[in-house]
This record gives C-alpha cells, structure tokens and sequence, in this order.
C-alpha cells in the first residue's frame, strides 16, 4: 500500500460548504402565513382530499366446519392487490369486533366462528366488495 492509497484522518476539507450558499429566491412566490390575521381574507387554498371510496374489488364471506373438527370457521379470501401487513391489520380488526381469535393463513383471514356478517361490515369500511359465498 503506497503514500497515495492512503486514507487521510486529518479531518480533511472544511464542511462548512453550502451547495445552495449561491442560489437566489429572486422570482419565488412569497411564503403564505400560517393564519390570515383578523379581517383579511386569505387565499384560496384546497382542503385536503377526501379519502377516496374507490372499490377495492369483491372478496368472498366462507363459512367452513370442514376439517377443523366440528369447529365453524369465518374465511375470507380472493383479495386482490393487497399486502400481508394488510390483511394482518385487517385480520386485527375483524377480531376486536367480534371478540374472538382469528389468523391470517395461505393469503386467507380466518375468524373462529360464525361471524360472517361482522366480518362483512368491517370489510365494507375497508371499501372491499364482500360476498357470501357456498354454504
């Protein structure tokens, strides 16, 4: 390893450099107030957006007893375009409101029990489509 290779542990140059040191704001709009004072009417702008009801796609309501030992289980399955921590959250949700456990398995939320109408109202909130599906 030669002189030049070398790391230097000086500190080197100064950096105290400001890129933008040189840039002018001649031409920029002036910044708007936080809160037009008293009297003064302040400029149009946009309340924040709404959140969008955009339908998010159908997802089947399944009752299921079959091998789970006698035992009915809620699935709800077939979500497009949605994310494991998604559905986690919705699994979450889906549990609190009906007051029993519930997993998220194979891309699917299942809820112990009947609670296909409790699960259908919460994905209703969620802008999904749900669907009673079979039996």
């Amino acid at each position: 390893m030669s002189h030049r290779d070398r790391i230097p542990t000086d500190g080197g140059p100064s950096l105290t450099h400001n890129p933008f040191g040189s840039l002018s704001s001649d031409g920029l709009p002036a910044a708007l107030p936080e809160k037009a004072p008293a009297g003064i009417s302040q400029p149009f702008v946009s309340p924040e957006p709404a959140k969008s009801k955009k339908n998010r796609g159908r997802v089947d309501i399944i009752r299921q007893t079959a091998g789970r030992g006698g035992k009915t289980v809620t699935v709800v399955k077939n979500f497009v375009g949605i994310g494991l921590p998604e559905k986690e959250k919705l699994a979450k949700a889906m549990q609190r409101a009906c007051g029993t456990g519930g997993t998220v398995k194979d891309g699917q939320i299942e809820i112990q029990g009947d609670k296909r109408e409790e699960v259908a109202r919460i994905l209703t909130e969620a802008n999904f489509r749900p669907v009673f599906a079979g039996g």
